[in-house]
């Protein structure tokens, strides 16, 4: 009770209280750098409070190491998981509790069936090969990996960061189901999540943290998402979505027939000023459509014009030169060099421009992600601070910064928002709508239905690697599930 934490004399929490009781699904929310995750180390031992102090089953706890946490009952699932690559996904499960024969060798067959049974138990058989090796596995898959290891002992707390930011519909429907069954069998559940949904479906109580401080908890059948978000932000976002639906120019991006490994005869439009959403489940091939777009995956047949000009994208630089950016889903493992400062990063795609004869002009360098750091407004202590160190927000608006300084003609967005609280959504809502105004043409990927019906001038909706529509201003969620589903109720209905 009463936990503080600094760090290098900077407060992350400030004389928190606040309590998970057994049997219940707690929601642990708050702005990215509100203390959410201090908070959640501190718990699982991987930080000590410098004031105040855990009870746990009504006994002062004090978790020196990760292990002490373990042994106590505590299990904390990362959002993002560490996995040995050249093992298998039950080594990963079980490491430091692997079956041994007598000769003290590995037991592969009753690793084996430990594995089956314990996927069987927690709902994921369908989801998980016990053989594939972890460095094969999806980044869906390495989050139930991390799940399983928490789930296969005894727990008395289980704290989960964001735990369906990487997985598919059918994926969180199984952790939901086994969320639901935890609660009954006496756990305390602490459940760390932006996505509103989910909190009101999954929690019977939200806890909200905003600065390092505890502002207050509520019932989930006795609040609202507005009066969360304003205890969470301290301010009204009722207009989050505040875009400006002007007329489009001139076509920009010209996409004509494009068949990959992943999609077939995909084509679409996005002009200048416009910004245009692709929708669909997971799986539907959006990603894989923008991994072609900047050249990343071979292109079989079809074309891509930029201003009417036929591109040859045999690398992503190819992309990059014709005026494509490009900020990926995964931008901590695909676009963030997380050991460097905010300047490398930012500064990353416009050495070519910053350098005379090799050699990069510091001066000009520095001016440039000064000026970017303050017109995203990234909230950092200076452009020397290394990424990693940054919240998820502004590591995201880092990565917007890179491309925004090239001044692209094509900007393509892979979930913009995943994994960023609704204060820092909202400010990169402000970047899109600006971006639009300026005239660049803005291709937004989101699974996020009320994100995309807020920001798209169009909806293109895609499923199984093929387009299955189009939708303009004032379209439904009822309209874009139609037709991300449209193959799947076809196959249906034959059946």
């Amino acid at each position: 009770m009463g936990v503080s934490k600094n760090f290098a004399g900077v407060p992350a929490l400030r004389e928190v209280s606040v309590d998970f009781p057994a049997g219940q699904v707690t929601a642990l929310m708050g702005e990215n750098g509100a203390g959410k995750s201090t908070l959640i180390k501190i718990l699982g031992g991987d930080h000590q409070p410098d004031g105040g102090g855990l009870e746990l089953d009504g006994q002062s706890f004090k978790p020196a190491t990760p292990a002490d946490a373990r042994a106590a009952g505590i299990r904390v699932i990362a959002q993002e998981p560490e996995i040995v690559p050249h093992v298998s996904v039950a080594e990963n499960v079980y490491l430091g509790s692997l079956p041994r024969t007598a000769g003290r060798r590995l037991d592969r067959p009753a690793l084996r069936e430990r594995m089956r049974s314990d996927l069987a138990r927690l709902g994921f058989a369908a989801d998980l090969d016990p053989d594939t090796l972890g460095s094969k596995l999806t980044a869906a898959q390495r989050q139930l990996v991390e799940i399983m290891r928490a789930l296969t002992t005894e727990a008395k707390v289980i704290a989960f960061d964001e735990p369906t930011s990487s997985l598919s519909e059918h994926e969180a429907e199984a952790l939901f189901a086994l969320i639901g069954r935890l609660r009954e069998q006496g756990l305390s559940v602490i459940y760390v999540s932006h996505r509103m949904r989910e909190i009101f479906r999954l929690a019977d109580r939200i806890a909200v943290l905003r600065d390092g401080a505890f502002v207050g908890v509520r019932a989930v059948g006795e609040t609202t998402e507005e009066e969360i978000v304003h205890l969470m932000v301290g301010r009204d976002l009722s207009t989050m979505f505040t875009r400006e639906h002007g007329t489009p120019g001139e076509v920009v991006l010209d996409v004509r027939k494009v068949t990959t490994d992943d999609v077939l005869d995909v084509s679409l439009q996005v002009r200048s000023g416009e910004v245009v959403a692709l929708a669909g489940l997971v799986g539907a091939g959006r990603s894989e459509l923008a991994a072609a777009l900047i050249g990343d995956v071979p292109i079989h047949s079809g074309e891509v014009r930029v201003d009417g000009v036929t591109l040859r994208l045999r690398q992503p630089r190819d992309a990059v030169r014709a005026g494509f950016g490009y900020a990926p889903e995964e931008r901590k493992a695909q676009a963030l060099l997380l050991q460097r400062g905010v300047r490398d990063n930012i500064t990353l795609a416009m050495l070519d421009r910053l350098s005379r004869f090799r050699v990069v002009r510091r001066g000009e360098e520095n001016r440039l992600a000064r000026e970017y750091v303050a017109a995203l407004r990234v909230r950092t202590p200076s452009i020397e601070q290394e990424v990693r160190k940054l919240s998820g927000g502004n590591q995201q608006k880092v990565v917007l910064a890179r491309w925004l300084a090239r001044k692209p003609k094509v900007l393509v967005l892979d979930e913009p928002t995943r994994g960023v609280d609704v204060g820092a959504k909202a400010e990169i809502y402000r970047i899109i709508d600006e971006l639009a105004a300026s005239g660049v043409a803005v291709l937004v990927i989101s699974s996020e239905l009320p994100e995309v019906l807020g920001l798209a001038d169009r909806i293109v909706v895609m499923q199984s690697g093929r387009v299955t529509g189009e939708l303009g201003r004032g379209a439904t969620e009822a309209q874009i599930l139609s037709l991300a589903m449209a193959e799947d109720l076809t196959n249906e209905e034959v059946r």
